[in-house]
Parts: structure tokens; C-alpha cells; sequence
């Protein structure tokens, strides 16, 4: 009988087998550095590259949490783990998130669950329409309770980090999120009026949101918060993440993998990334890398960030707008996400919204507020949709434009003046059309700027394409 068979049962032999590992890890080291340093310098530009534009969505997500939390307890509201309720749409002031919407009032928490479970309480909603998607670190939607899905009665939901065991009260709902780090972003319809903030104030009131631990007993009282002067609250996020070089944006990648693992169909991005020690979890160590090496890769962000808006050009085109009825659940479809993180950071499922997007007229030239344009909808073809539609106008860089009407959105909740034959026309241009055609005016700015369309629970004639968005025209109001 061999000695480590004998030894099998006894204390020793546990310690035994650790040393071991412990002493083969040890070695492994050596080989762990040698290995990076005869990565050629293509290879390590190609292979930064790729994990870039992998890593684009998570560290987007934690600049944006640590603005959005910061702010929030500038302005006297919520901090980290707090339910945050937005009373009024975004205004042009507002640059924590690219492309808001003024059709819905938002309620959102960024939690941390890797330490401990949350219970989300909904009210009884009755007629209204509401939506509280649940986004992992890397932008996934995980769950998406609401209207559509889980109806608009009474709910309460326990979240839950991916390794967390436990017990749950009765009757709370388990949602286990794949990381640590989780963005609910709620968003509750609203027509805009003081009567319609009024009540969905009151629904927003009623929601409440607290940690496990503190669930069921006496009412909970968040801890105390305070701002990071450290934080840049006023920088846009994107600008923020596009500034950051390339050894402080692998090491924060690296640390964020953490708490926020990679999933399991992302093995073969992983071992990629191992090859120029950006390891989950583990410190990006760019000393282990040649000199001329790490001084290659310091292009690496400008280059990623280029293949990543270039990635709007791939998404299919009709009628000069671009989307996608594949958002909100990525698998590894890389490029597409790190797009959606750049200019619409928390995107839904398609069955509960999609997002047409266009930088261009018919004729393919980027639309400037020099010009006059007109999107006509033939009688009774307005966007089919459950939910509700919106036509939001937006600057070169996804934010609110102000004017002088407040408007950036035309929408269904909008009354239009009808054309004699019953069609719509919309006017989207800088000055006004004419006072009897304001109600169909969606301001532009003087320079360049971005359409996007919102079909909120979209009918299936839009999700298979056979509805289609029309063009927009440059063209004289008339």
C-alpha cells in the first residue's frame, strides 16, 4: 500500500495534499511571468484589444455606479443600496447616463449582493405601467419584473449574489444575480402632468427596497451616507471611462471580475486575457510585461473605443435607423454590448422595449439643425405597441437639448395635428414650424444631433420587422 494511501483518513494527509498545492502554485509563478513576457507585441495589442471592448460594460457600470450613488446624496436622495426615485423626467443638465428617456419617471438602486441578499417590496400598480429590470455587472438583464412579465398586483423579490445559500421568507420570490454587483432601473410610465407625477409619486412611495437582514422588522433606516470628493460627478461617464489609460483600466477590470465573474461561455475571452495578466480578480501586474509590450498597448483604448462606436454601423439598417431586437441579453456578442454600454447603458429585453436609432436622413447625410426634416406616418401606421412609443431628440453625444418648448420627445401620449388624408407628420427641426404645427415640433439644436424611437412592450409586428420605422426626410414643414 502506497504511503499516501495509508495515510488517507488522518489529518496529516490533508496537509499534506496542501503543501503540495501550495508548492506547485509557488513554481508556477516563474512560469506565469515568462509565459507573459514572450507575448509579442501584436499579440498583446490584439489580445488588449478584445479584452477592452469585453471589459467595456462592467467598468462602465461601476464609473456609473459611483457617480450615480455619489450624486444621489449630493442631492439629498439616495446612496449605495438605496432605493433612488427620480420625482421629474431627466433633465439636459443631467449626464450620468447616455440616452435617458421623459417617458417614464425611474426608480433605481445599485446594490451590492455579494455581501447580502436585498428584498424588493412592489405595490399593487393597478392600471399603470411599469417595468423593474434587474442588470447584472457586465448589462445583462437577469430579471425583468413588471407589467408585461409578472403582472401589476403586490410582489416582493429577494436578490441574491450568485454563491449566496440561505432561507427565504415566505412568500419572497428569489432572483439569483450572476454578480455582485446589481442595477435595478426602474422606470414607471407617466404622461408628464402634475396630476400623473402626483400618482406616480405615490407608487414610487410604496416601493421599498432593504436588506435582508433588516426584512420584516422595524422600519429601516438606511446608513448615513456622504459625498467622495474623489468622485467626478460632473464629467459624463463615458468621457470618464475613455480617459482612463490602459493599466488603470485592465486593473480595475481585473478587480471588478472579482465579485462580478466572467460567465461560463466567456472561457475562451478569459484565457486570452490571462496571457497579458489580466486575470479575474487578481492585480493587473503590467511589470510582467516587456517594456515595449506594455508601451504598445497604450493605444489600445483609443483604437477599442473607435471599434466600438464603429459597431452602430453593423446593426441593420431600415429606413436609415439602426437596431437590434437582440438587447438586453448578450451571451458573446461583445462588440454589440460595449455599443450598447457607450450609448444606451441598460438597455431591455426586446419583448419589453426597443430602441431604433438613427445619425443620418434618408439620403444617408447626418442630420444638423441647419436643416429642415419631416417623418411621415401614413394613416394608421403609428408604432404598434403595447406600452407606449417616443421619438426622443438627442445631442452628438446621447444627452437632452434644450429649447425653448422643454419637449426632447414626441410620443403617444402627444396630440397631433392630422394631415387632411389622417397621416402624421413630424417636424424635427431647430426653429418652430409654425404655431399650428408645434404640436407635432420636435426641437432640434443648431448642429448635429441623434434621433432615437422607444417601443415600450413592443407588438410583434415590430419584433419580426414587418412594421417599420419610416424615414426621416429633410424637407420643408408644410
Amino acid at each position: 500500500m502506497s504511503f499516501l494511501k495509508r495515510m488517507e483518513g488522518c489529518w496529516l494527509y490533508k496537509e499534506y495534499i496542501l503543501a503540495g498545492l501550495v508548492i506547485m502554485m509557488c513554481a508556477a509563478i516563474p512560469a506565469y511571468g515568462q509565459e507573459l513576457s514572450k507575448v509579442s507585441r501584436e499579440e498583446a495589442v490584439a489580445i488588449a484589444t478584445d479584452a477592452y471592448i469585453y471589459g467595456y460594460p462592467l467598468v462602465t457600470m461601476e464609473i456609473t455606479r459611483r457617480v450615480m450613488t455619489d450624486v444621489a446624496m449630493a442631492r439629498g436622495n439616495y446612496g449605495p443600496g438605496q432605493l433612488a426615485k427620480m420625482r421629474a423626467y431627466p433633465s439636459p443638465s443631467d449626464k450620468e447616463v447616455t440616452a435617458p428617456n421623459a417617458d417614464t419617471l425611474y426608480a433605481f438602486a445599485w446594490l451590492d449582493v455579494s455581501r447580502e441578499p436585498y428584498v424588493l417590496t412592489l405595490p399593487d400598480a393597478g392600471d399603470r405601467y411599469y417595468l423593474m429590470p434587474m442588470l447584472s455587472g457586465w448589462t445583462d438583464v437577469f430579471q425583468a419584473p413588471g407589467t408585461r412579465t409578472t403582472g401589476t398586483g403586490a410582489q416582493k423579490y429577494a436578490i441574491t449574489g450568485p454563491g449566496w445559500n440561505g432561507t427565504l421568507p415566505e412568500g419572497v420570490t428569489h432572483y439569483r444575480s450572476p454578480t455582485g454587483m446589481v442595477w435595478i432601473l426602474g422606470r414607471i410610465y407617466c404622461t408628464g402632468t402634475p396630476e400623473d407625477y402626483k400618482a406616480v409619486h405615490a407608487m414610487q412611495n410604496d416601493i421599498t427596497l432593504v436588506p435582508l437582514s433588516a426584512y420584516g422588522g422595524t422600519p429601516y433606516t438606511p446608513p448615513a451616507g456622504k459625498v467622495d470628493p474623489a468622485i467626478d460627478a460632473k464629467t459624463p461617464v463615458r468621457v470618464q471611462v475613455n480617459r482612463m489609460d490602459a493599466r488603470a483600466y485592465f486593473t480595475l477590470l481585473a478587480a471588478l471580475m472579482k465579485d462580478n465573474p466572467p460567465a461560463k461561455e466567456d472561457a475562451p475571452m478569459v484565457g486570452k486575457m490571462a496571457k497579458i495578466g489580466i486575470v479575474p480578480g487578481k492585480g493587473f501586474d503590467a511589470g510582467k510585461l516587456d517594456p515595449a509590450v506594455m508601451k504598445a498597448l497604450e493605444g489600445v483604448p483609443e483604437e477599442a473605443q473607435k471599434k466600438i462606436m464603429a459597431g452602430f454601423t453593423h446593426l441593420a439598417a431600415v429606413n436609415g435607423w439602426r437596431y437590434s431586437a437582440k438587447l438586453g441579453v448578450y451571451g458573446t456578442a461583445y462588440l454589440k454590448r460595449a455599443l450598447v454600454a457607450a450609448i444606451l447603458l441598460g438597455a431591455n429585453r426586446p419583448e419589453d422595449a426597443i430602441y431604433p436609432t438613427s445619425q443620418t436622413d434618408k439620403d444617408g447625410k447626418p442630420y444638423n439643425g441647419a436643416n429642415n426634416y419631416v417623418m411621415h406616418f401614413d394613416k394608421g401606421q403609428m408604432p404598434p405597441v403595447n406600452a407606449f412609443w417616443s421619438l426622443t431628440m438627442y445631442d452628438g453625444e446621447f444627452f437632452f437639448v434644450p429649447n425653448p418648448l422643454n419637449r426632447y420627445t414626441l410620443s403617444s401620449r402627444n396630440t397631433f395635428t392630422l394631415n387632411p388624408d389622417g397621416s402624421v407628420d413630424l417636424y424635427i427641426q431647430n426653429r418652430s414650424p409654425g404655431k399650428d404645427k408645434e404640436p407635432n415640433w420636435l426641437p432640434a439644436p443648431a448642429g448635429k444631433f441623434i434621433l432615437m424611437l422607444r417601443f415600450y412592450w413592443p407588438k410583434q409586428a415590430i419584433i419580426d420587422g414587418s412594421w417599420k420605422p419610416p424615414a426621416v426626410v429633410r424637407g420643408e414643414a408644410r
